[in-house]
């Protein structure tokens, strides 16, 4: 591979080095997108059940999130996760703070895998993993082979950038540029922005080895990039998390204070850290490795025993959001970065189906009173509320559309058409409170028709009933509590009794002599019908939750 770049004994061809380093360099992160990619394929699912059990507290969760970031090689999908259960409630941000500390220690597997200088077996690697992938026919195989074929690409695309580099060695002007980086903070201010360019701390980390491999840069100068690979890849998931929901921003300005601070700190001391890692031995890329993984260890520790004071200084400089204003309502999880990663994506998409639930429960909630004793403006206020409800659905489907665009495993495809499912029926809750309930209000408030006490608790019963359905249904979807989901089903029996109830009541008002009977009777059988068929919904989004073997035991009526 040496034939990338010419070099004779006066002068370095500048324009091969370059094609060879920009090569290598574009080689390389594309064998990390594929690696980190496929390992997310591969293990997404069992690692997010592993961090929903294990981040009971924050030494558990700092182990839980290095090991899962070190499995998956990146710490912001672990994020992603994490601030999806925040939102979801399922963690509080405190946990979360041990997560996204522990990812930081993660993330320096990659520098120790690709200290190993195995560039001889690089493209053994690719031809091993494209064969698996060509194939094979069965689709986490694929994934484990583009698993191995993306580790290959990491490495031939070093050799490339090594072989490129290698002539430096002998120019007068690139050992001064190097020397100047001797400056400890030049050197994180050079490697804080190359990772800000490239996106990639893995990228920094990789070329600062590949340098280190050469023998081009010193132990301290290589920890000083290192360290700015650390800042550069916090600062640019900040500057990802501004516009997002109030949760992630948090998540983005804790991993930037940490990362920031804990380079601030480490500065004034890289002179002893180079001179400790030396002593422990190993070539220079072995040192640096060693020096990257320690600083990040000994950051973590330092810090986990105060994140209950970290966390209430974040949640003080990011407060909660205003409630939002008017009926202008958009969408907060649906982040289209996470397209690439089903899984996550249709985590994000439960996720803003809550909010549109949030908000077909308010209005089947305050729905029956404003039928029964409220005023036309009432009514109407109640109605307007569908507008947002409408418009969170609109920009669900489009979401769930384009995530079935993406390569989805049978699993992803099942809970995708349940998610678009349950979606179409929040919205058609929403349609009946809107167009059945609030005209039935509406024509009672215009007769000027009054409904007894007896009959007020009467529909109220049933009503609760109702909203509890939906209550059990939304918890059923959004957490997959199969529990939950079949307590809705047995719900048949006791809507049933409590339809029955009221029915017989209607019959004796209708023979009751008092004005307006028949109109009355009129309106409660229409709520009460009305009601019966919000409870098919609940049901129909109920069984999204359960095993598809089970799904035909909770046959809609």
């Amino acid at each position: 591979m040496t034939f990338l770049v010419a070099q004779d004994a006066a002068e370095i061809d500048y324009v091969l080095l370059f094609a060879g380093l920009l090569g290598g360099l574009a080689i390389f992160l594309l064998g990390m997108d594929r690696m980190t990619e496929s390992l997310r394929v591969v293990a997404g699912d069992r690692l997010r059940g592993v961090l929903m059990r294990l981040t009971s507290n924050r030494f558990v969760g700092m182990f839980t999130g290095a090991g899962i970031t070190a499995v998956i090689q990146s710490s912001s999908v672990t994020t992603v996760l994490v601030v999806g259960f925040i939102s979801s409630g399922l963690m509080s941000f405190q946990q979360s703070l041990g997560v996204i500390i522990g990812a930081n220690i993660g993330t320096t597997v990659t520098a120790q895998i690709i200290a190993f200088k195995v560039t001889t077996y690089a493209l053994y690697a690719v031809a091993g993993g494209f064969a698996v992938t060509f194939l094979s026919k069965r689709g986490d195989r694929q994934a484990q082979g583009a698993v191995v074929l993306g580790l290959g690409l990491i490495f031939f695309g070093m050799s490339l950038m090594g072989d490129a580099m290698s002539p430096l060695r002998s120019s007068d002007t690139f050992i001064d540029l190097m020397a100047s980086l001797e400056n400890p903070f030049l050197g994180v201010a050079v490697g804080a922005g190359f990772t800000a360019i490239v996106q990639s701390s893995s990228a920094t980390t990789g070329i600062v080895i590949v340098l280190a491999q050469q023998g081009l840069i010193t132990t301290e100068t290589g920890i000083a990039l290192i360290m700015g690979a650390n800042v550069g890849t916090a600062i640019t998931a900040l500057m990802a998390s501004i516009g997002k929901p109030r949760e992630a921003l948090r998540a983005g300005v804790a991993h930037a204070m940490f990362n920031v601070g804990g380079a601030v700190i480490w500065i004034p001391f890289i002179g002893m850290l180079a001179s400790f890692v030396q002593d422990l031995g190993g070539a220079n890329a072995r040192q640096l490795a060693n020096a990257h993984t320690l600083f990040n260890v000994i950051n973590a520790v330092l810090i986990v025993g105060f994140i209950p004071l970290f966390a209430r200084f974040i949640e003080r400089i990011v407060p909660d959001a205003p409630e939002e204003e008017g009926r202008t309502v958009r969408v907060r999880y649906l982040d289209r970065t996470l397209l690439r990663t089903p899984s996550l994506a249709l985590d994000r998409a439960r996720l803003e189906l809550l909010r549109m639930a949030d908000r077909v429960r308010s209005m089947l909630g305050d729905i029956l009173p404003a039928v029964l004793h409220g005023t036309r403006w009432t009514l109407l206020e109640i109605e307007e509320r569908d507008d947002e409800v409408d418009s969170l659905h609109r920009q669900i489907i489009t979401y769930l559309g384009e995530i079935s665009q993406t390569r989805l495993s049978e699993r992803e495809t099942e809970e995708l058409i349940g998610l678009m499912e349950a979606t179409n029926d929040l919205e058609a809750i929403g349609d009946l409170v809107e167009t059945n309930l609030v005209a039935l209000g509406l024509a009672r408030a215009e007769q000027g028709l009054t409904v007894s006490a007896e009959t007020t608790q009467v529909l109220s019963e049933f009503h609760a009933s109702i909203v509890a359905a939906l209550d059990l249904a939304m918890l059923a979807l959004t957490q997959k509590n199969e529990g939950a989901a079949r307590r809705v089903s047995k719900m048949k029996r006791e809507v049933n009794s409590l339809e029955r109830a009221a029915t017989a009541h209607q019959a004796e008002r209708l023979v009751a002599a008092e004005p307006d009977r028949v109109a009355n009777y009129r309106l409660e059988v229409d709520v009460i019908s009305t009601l019966k068929r919000i409870y098919y919904f609940t049901k129909r989004i109920a069984r999204v939750s359960v095993p598809q073997e089970e799904k035909a035991a909770m046959t809609d009526e």
